[in-house]
């Protein structure tokens, strides 16, 4: 078994090297998916915040709040903007009135009277014969309205409710971001030792050319100038040299390690350098000399496209 097939292993899900010792570092990057959920008493009532979020190319925030808690709607966005700079946000608020802060259940008759009106003429029309039962009043809009005491100290409560679950969020994010490090990290150290095996395999795949050329000539008997020989093995050695592609392997693994531990959003310049990666190692395997060139080719690819999926939820 050759250098770089000890690396990679046997085809499998833990197929790749693992063994590599990582130095363990507080995660500078952050995962885009998480979720939280927070708790807690408001007005005359409790109040819950879910928050949801995934990859997205942007942030954009979409919002669920009940009728009451509309005008929240500019300073939820804000917030969450404090906090997240991309994803799909998607932000859940309840309000559960506590039974005993309800002394008397506001009705309003006169709308009650309306939605009854408006269904006898429907049915005056054409319509079904369906009457609206007693819950389907009460569900109607402005028939039953339960709303807080103090609407401005219920919403402040909330927005305060709101900064502990985006708190939460980014933990989240940030433990699943550990995640993602370690996982990129490993992959990189794999891609590595790959790229050392095939430098070091450069002489050993130079002089097979040679020998092949020459035993070639041997075959046909055929009288060759030394020179000229000599002029043609050069030529081919450098249509096949891979020493620029396996350089910038390396220049571009660097990137990557050092953008990992980075506190700002590095996504996008994760993406692009796998990109370029993807194009280094697709050059190698297309000046590859040899089978074992061409198959370090195809493990770098597949290990690249495995961080790819990965950096798309950074």
């Amino acid at each position: 078994m050759t250098q770089i097939a000890k690396v990679i292993g046997e085809p499998g899900p833990d197929r790749y090297y693992s063994g590599l010792i990582l130095h363990k570092e507080k995660a500078m990057i952050r995962s885009m998916t998480a979720f939280s959920r927070c708790e807690g008493q408001g007005g005359n009532g409790t109040l819950t915040w879910e928050i949801r979020s995934i990859n997205h190319r942007y942030l954009e925030v979409s919002l669920r709040t009940p009728e009451d808690f509309r005008a929240l709607e500019n300073r939820v966005r804000e917030t969450v903007s404090k906090h997240l700079s991309r994803g799909k946000v998607d932000c859940t608020l309840r309000f559960q009135a506590d039974a005993d802060a309800i002394h008397d259940i506001p009705l309003n008759e006169d709308m009650a009277r309306r939605v009854l009106q408006a269904c006898d003429k429907l049915q005056s029309l054409g319509a079904a014969k369906h009457p609206p039962g007693t819950l389907d009043l009460l569900r109607w809009p402005g028939v039953l309205n339960v709303a807080p005491a103090d609407p401005t100290a219920v919403q402040n409560a909330a927005i305060a409710l709101l900064n502990d679950a985006l708190k939460e969020l980014l933990a989240a994010r940030t433990t699943e971001g550990q995640k993602l490090q370690a996982f990129i990290a490993e992959r990189c150290a794999t891609m590595r030792t790959i790229v050392s095996a095939v430098t070091a395999r450069i002489p050993e795949v130079a002089l097979r050319i040679r020998e092949k050329l020459t035993k070639r000539l041997e075959e046909l008997r055929a009288e060759v100038d030394a020179n000229r020989l000599e002029q043609e093995l050069v030529f081919l050695t450098q249509k096949m040299d891979v020493a620029e592609e396996l350089g910038r392997l390396s220049m571009h693994l660097d990137e990557v390690e050092k953008l990992i531990k980075q506190k700002e959003p590095v996504g996008r310049r994760l993406d692009f350098l796998m990109q370029e990666l993807h194009r280094e190692a697709n050059t190698l395997g297309s000046k590859s000399a040899d089978i074992e060139t061409t198959r370090a080719s195809v493990d770098l690819k597949v290990l690249i496209e495995q961080i790819r999926e990965q950096v798309q939820n950074i």
